[in-house]
């Protein structure tokens, strides 16, 4: 298993030389460029066709918006570099950063509906209005939350490297002031709980920290489900809008998955190798430390593009 997991680090590393080194980045940027379009054409086929009502015109038109959405997020996006990035830098199980991946797009799928609904209703504005909107005040919003997470983790995993070293200097004494607890952190002295359980502390952090991630990701919504939403509000099939737009964050979803997939490899590939030894918490504080410099620097080269 462990030699599995190396292996599986050593594709992801390649992989991501590839993306940076050779090109592939701005060789996916083109083809989801291209898919976009395309997809953006059907969507407004699509929502002639059920206005019409075509039989099948509805499947069709959420086949259409999930395929916009998947093209979406594998351009350049901030999304997946915030949930690959988290994956590495925290150690975080796979099933619940997917489950973090699926509903921060749904997030922003979310967020899309409230801004148009009111813009349309509450300010009357038009789609180009609110396109401007999104990309001139939501998204440097966004990247820079962002950025403020990037730096975030960073400054946490200095902390813990910080700490870490301090352990290991003075791990020959011992304190002299110490509470009997047992497992659920109950004082075997005085019967209260002086701090939360590991489990409990863990538990509250995971939360503060699906909240952050989810939000940063979500304040930024696709511009393609607000001309989605705009042109099915214009028809009077808004329901048809609403379904496709969280169609087309099931299609985000599916890059960020893999994103997350990828990135809890890497992390287990990396630490396989010092499982139990003594430098896993070092190496691991490096990670995240490491990581977090790249979601801030990725983010910040986003906001100076976007202000």
């Amino acid at each position: 298993m462990r030699t599995a997991l190396q292996l599986a680090a050593v594709a992801v590393v390649a992989l991501a030389v590839w993306l940076w080194g050779f090109d592939g980045a701005q060789m996916l940027e083109r083809w989801a460029a291209e898919g976009q379009r395309a997809a953006q054409s059907g969507m407004a086929q699509g929502l002639r066709a059920l206005r019409a009502n075509e039989p099948g015109a509805l499947m069709t038109l959420m086949g259409v918006c999930f395929g916009y959405g998947f093209f979406h997020a594998v351009g350049p996006g901030h999304g997946k570099i915030l949930i690959a990035g988290y994956g590495v830098a925290e150690r975080v199980a796979l099933t619940r950063l997917s489950v973090l991946a699926v509903l921060s797009s749904l997030a922003q799928a979310g967020m899309a509906i409230v801004v148009v609904y009111t813009g349309v209703w509450l300010l009357g504005l038009g789609r180009e209005e609110m396109v401007d909107a999104a990309e001139d005040w939501f998204a440097p919003f966004s990247y820079a939350a962002i950025c403020a997470i990037g730096a975030w983790l960073a400054l946490r995993g200095a902390v813990r490297l910080w700490s870490n070293w301090r352990m290991a200097e003075h791990h020959h004494h011992d304190h002299d002031h110490h509470h009997d607890s047992g497992e659920d952190g109950v004082c075997g002295t005085c019967g209260h709980a002086h701090a939360p359980t590991p489990e409990q502390a863990k538990n509250v952090h995971s939360l503060r920290d699906a909240l952050v991630l989810i939000g940063a990701i979500a304040i930024r919504p696709c511009t393609g489900a607000l001309f989605l939403l705009i042109l099915s509000v214009s028809m009077g099939i808004e329901l048809a809008g609403i379904l496709g737009t969280f169609a087309m964050g099931l299609g985000t979803a599916s890059v960020t998955l893999a994103a997350a997939a990828g990135a809890v490899t890497f992390r287990e590939g990396a630490l396989a190798r010092f499982a139990n030894g003594p430098h896993t918490a070092r190496i691991a504080g490096v990670i995240e430390t490491g990581a977090g410099l790249i979601i801030a620097i990725l983010a910040a080269q986003f906001l100076i593009r976007a202000i």
